[in-house]
């Protein structure tokens, strides 16, 4: 996590800046920069997405996004993987995905860089949580652990390779293991 920015700035004028590489976020009137997604980060990432694609696109319930700006509740944030109901996808004037979600995730993913701070990716998760998102998950891939996060509710942990994990009420027909995610670090 690299702060750019002394300076505060205002939403808008964030929103206003040129994206860049890694993505940055904007969190109480700073720019935090995201470190840059590593191997593992992104085996899981990418696998993440396809499977829930599969599952939940295929059948117009839910959508996962990679990297997906989030603005919402005062902040700006890029979850690793935004899951987004598909009712609730924000549309153009074309019925196409809008290039902008001012919304909160229905189900936030965030999986953790070695250099990443544990704490500011907790407290995005919980920003969500706190504005209507249904599930957090912060998976931690040299602990080989899946801490699920849901509204007023215990942070459950799964380390076990057979823990089925939990999943939001919308992803019906989808299962995950902590085996089958970690699983795909062999593949």
């Amino acid at each position: 996590m690299i702060q750019l920015s002394s300076k505060t700035l205002t939403l808008q004028e964030f929103l206003d800046l040129p994206e860049m590489k890694p993505a940055s976020e904007y969190i109480d009137g700073q720019i935090i920069q995201k470190p840059m997604p590593q191997g593992k980060h992104s085996a899981i990432q990418g696998e993440l997405v396809a499977v829930i694609n599969t599952t939940l696109k295929s059948k117009r319930s839910a959508r996962a996004f990679p990297e997906l700006r989030c603005t919402f509740g005062g902040r700006s944030t890029v979850p690793d993987v935004a899951v987004v109901v598909w009712s609730r996808i924000p549309r153009d004037q074309n019925g196409e995905v809008a290039n902008t979600f001012p919304i909160a995730p229905d189900w936030t993913i965030e999986i953790l860089s070695p250099e990443q701070s544990q704490t500011k990716v907790t407290k995005n998760i919980l920003h969500c949580l706190r504005h209507g998102t249904q599930m957090g998950w912060l998976i931690d891939p040299d602990e080989q652990t899946v801490f699920v996060y849901r509204p007023k509710q215990e942070t459950e942990v799964f380390d076990q390779p057979e823990d089925n994990l939990p999943l939001p009420r919308f992803a019906e027909g989808l299962t995950l293991t902590v085996k089958t995610l970690f699983t795909w670090l062999l593949d």
